[in-house]
């Protein structure tokens, strides 16, 4: 798929985007300040209701154009190598979707994501180490602690060896809460030493 088929060149230059990386206790890793310990945390976009991201994201989601999130990874990812970003990082995470749900979307769109952000950060996608073994409700509408109850033991190692004293970049579509990220780093550091990052593609802000 050709970039002009997958996001045009004016929406691309008119998109919101956050430059988050380049501020120091930026909106996302103040999201974690007292929950969670993370190394450093960014999105690339604003994601609010009516703009272009959300219907970027629609298209990402639940029309099949996974390509929007490999290519979007893709700049992202050369944004934050050349800023030197998260150069010491060893891995990339994606943020697991439950098995049945990946099988009916076709794609983790996570997955996709890391992908680009791999392609252009040079750092390698590993996402058979964290693994969802329990369904969840979908996060809308809840509050930040129904957020949490909603995705509290959901996930699980798979393969321990593969993060042990590793700096683990985790990955998402969207963050909005934290909740979901919260429950990722909690099982990832429960039983494994390890530092973690966190970048997502969007931010959706709360109103």
């Amino acid at each position: 798929m050709k970039q002009e088929q997958i996001i045009c060149n004016s929406c691309l230059y008119q998109l919101p985007y956050t430059n988050f990386h380049q501020l120091p206790n930026n909106p996302i890793e103040k999201i974690f300040w007292g929950r969670a310990i993370v190394e450093q945390a960014g999105a690339y976009l604003y994601f609010n209701k009516g703009n272009k991201v959300q219907n970027l994201m629609h298209r990402f989601k639940y029309k099949g154009v996974k390509d929007i999130g490999k290519y979007i990874g893709a700049a992202y990812g050369r944004e934050l190598y050349k800023a030197n970003y998260l150069s010491n990082a060893d891995v990339l995470i994606p943020v697991p979707l439950y098995p049945e749900k990946q099988r009916k979307r076709g794609y983790n769109q996570s997955q996709c994501f890391a992908e680009g952000l791999s392609e252009g950060l040079g750092i390698k996608t590993e996402s058979e180490t964290l693994i969802r073994v329990k369904n969840s409700a979908t996060q809308t509408q809840k509050n930040r602690f129904e957020r949490w109850q909603n995705v509290e033991h959901i996930f699980e190692i798979a393969n321990q060896a593969a993060i042990q004293n590793k700096h683990i970049i985790l990955v998402d579509d969207v963050i909005t809460t934290g909740a979901t990220v919260e429950a990722c780093i909690a099982t990832l550091k429960k039983t494994t030493p390890c530092k973690i990052s966190f970048l997502a593609l969007a931010y959706a802000t709360q109103s």
